[in-house]
């Protein structure tokens, strides 16, 4: 069973006019395994989405977390209750 790992995170810095969301989400697919899901874009946009299969939780979590980090380095925070 897949464990909810779900988190929306956002960045804004309004001298740039900037204002950006990413979210994540592991989800279980069709076939066993797991999809990770994200999403992005510009606040108040609907944006845009991606989905990598991955053949176990573990792998999906990995990259979870891996990304997660990446975007912390970059300035994006989470917000609100998660998702």
């Amino acid at each position: 069973m897949i464990q909810p790992y779900r988190i929306h995170i956002e960045r804004r810095d309004f001298k740039r006019n900037m204002a950006r969301f990413y979210s994540l989400s592991i989800e279980p697919d069709l076939f066993g395994g797991a999809a990770l899901v994200r999403r992005w874009g510009r606040i108040g946009k609907s944006g845009q989405r991606r989905i990598d299969l991955h053949a176990g939780e573990d792998a999906a979590v990995r990259q979870f977390l891996l990304l997660l980090g990446a975007k912390r380095r970059r300035g994006y925070r989470p917000v609100g209750d998660g998702l």
